[in-house]
């Protein structure tokens, strides 16, 4: 069993930055693919960034492409999710992801992931 602990989520004015870290539990994490989702009211979880056990595959949606950068620390069990730039539309809860078996470059897949934090609120002003 995985326990994943978003934190790092506030109220910034657009431009600003914020940084998300998520712990896991257990000791499976430095052989997880992780990921950050990110779901609005009345809107779908869709994914953010995806990152591979070792780090050697990285996915970004594009919205997100050149502002987030997504990286790991697996002495820390712990994923992280620089956000720069902001932006009204980043408004969203992001949810941490993990998957402890999956070793593929599918990063963006949702259903890959089968275990998942509480999320945090990310709320930007314009």
């Amino acid at each position: 069993q995985v326990q994943l602990v978003e934190s790092g989520g506030g109220l910034v004015q657009a431009g600003e930055s914020l940084r998300l870290s998520c712990v896991a539990s257990g000791s499976t994490f430095r052989r997880s693919a992780m990921a950050w989702f990110r779901q609005a009211p009345g809107k779908e979880r869709d994914i953010v960034a995806g990152i591979s056990s070792d780090g050697s595959s990285i996915y970004y949606v594009e919205s997100v492409k050149g502002r987030f950068t997504i990286s790991r620390d697996n002495a820390r069990n712990t994923a992280y999710l620089q956000m720069n730039t902001l932006k009204p539309e980043d408004t969203a809860r992001y949810y941490c992801a993990a998957d402890p078996t999956y070793t593929g470059s599918h990063l963006n897949i949702k259903a890959i992931y089968d275990y998942w934090g509480q999320g945090t609120q990310v709320t930007v002003s314009s």
